[in-house]
């Protein structure tokens, strides 16, 4: 399987397949296609939507981030819990996370390698964050944790590892166990060496930056020049 992505740095929704196939262990083939670029030709050429994350497992194709994680979960049934219970829950937070949060995905896009004071955080974006902190206060305490549906990764930790990211650059206010989560999921191999790759890209997307900037002011930018 090939797995098509778009900038380490700022692609959240290339994160969650990718993530999940990593942490899995399951085999696939990364092709990182940087936003902008003249390569993009490859990605409108196989997605209907032209966008990334997009799979091609032989002669399928198949977009969308949640698609792709119940298209994996068909073959690799460990993409979800095995409780009833925790399934369900952990596809009801994926899903909504895949559809909501808009004040959030707008105000606080994602950039992993910078460090971001708000310059103001709006009524709407407030309570996005208290939401996602109710989750996986939640999901940690109904199922044990360390993970939002029980002691393994499944894809509900998948779809939320961007937000894990946003915590890490905007330093939102999060109760004890929610700041507990972002470590463990900081923590992975994964996200680490997700992480590592984004710090070492060398393209710069002007639309992502300059969300940023108007967005607040940024405290600290660990990427190699």
């Amino acid at each position: 399987m090939r797995l098509f992505i778009g900038n380490k740095n700022y692609s959240s929704w290339s994160l969650r397949p990718w993530l999940l196939l990593r942490e899995l262990g399951i085999p696939f083939e990364e092709q990182l296609v940087p936003f902008g670029s003249d390569a993009w030709k490859s990605v409108t050429d196989l997605s209907p939507t032209g966008k990334v994350p997009c799979l091609v497992d032989g002669e399928i194709i198949v977009w969308d981030s949640l698609a792709i994680s119940e298209y994996l979960a068909e073959s690799y049934p460990a993409v979800w819990p095995d409780d009833r219970e925790a399934r369900a829950f952990a596809r009801s937070i994926a899903a909504e996370m895949h559809s909501g949060f808009q004040a959030l995905r707008s105000m606080c896009s994602m950039n992993c390698d910078l460090k971001v004071q708000l310059n103001e955080v709006s009524p709407a974006v407030a309570r996005d964050w208290a939401r996602i902190d109710v989750i996986w206060q939640d999901g940690l305490s109904r199922f044990g944790g360390p993970f939002l549906a029980g002691d393994r990764f499944t894809a509900a930790d998948a779809f939320y590892a961007p937000v894990v990211f946003r915590a890490r650059t905007y330093s939102p206010s999060l109760s004890s166990a929610a700041s507990g989560y972002v470590a463990t999921m900081l923590a992975l191999a994964g996200m680490t060496s997700w992480f590592e790759a984004a710090l070492a890209e060398p393209w710069r997307d002007a639309p992502h930056e300059d969300e940023v900037r108007a967005a607040g002011t940024i405290l600290e930018d660990l990427r190699k020049a």
